[in-house]
């Protein structure tokens, strides 16, 4: 497969209070964060935190574009990203994956493509993005 591959993990965290699984969002949050311009290979990174409450969710996003599957396959193996997993430990419980062809966003009515992100990069709607 060629061309761009996006890259999705989703995963309940462990805490035995809200406060316990709250750092430990961070915590996830913050190391993966923690790759962005550190991996060949990968051209968008972004962690999001679950903010529905409701007990079927998973408590975090890890959205990530590579360039080609190539660079996804390395990544598995890459040492900044094996060092993220093993500080990690057991504190992730459950983990979901999908990696798929990344298509071009089409361009909306008002000129800004349907991932809200403007042509320089920047969130076309910053509010959306404001708690993650």
């Amino acid at each position: 497969m060629t061309g761009p591959i996006r890259h999705i993990v989703m995963w309940r965290v462990g805490g035995d209070t809200p406060e316990e699984r709250a750092m430990a969002r961070l915590k996830v949050k913050t190391a993966f964060e923690g790759l962005r311009g550190r991996i060949d290979g990968m051209t968008q990174l972004e962690v999001g935190l679950d903010v529905s409450g409701v007990d079927y969710a998973c408590d975090v996003v890890l959205v990530t574009e590579f360039r080609d599957a190539a660079a996804l396959e390395a990544y598995a193996s890459d040492p900044e990203h094996l060092r993220v997993r093993r500080e990690l430990g057991s504190i992730r419980i459950a983990r979901f994956q999908v990696d798929y062809p990344a298509a071009a966003p089409a361009p909306a009515a008002d000129g800004v493509p349907a991932n809200g992100h403007a042509a320089n990069g920047h969130a076309a709607h910053e509010g959306i993005l404001a708690g993650q």
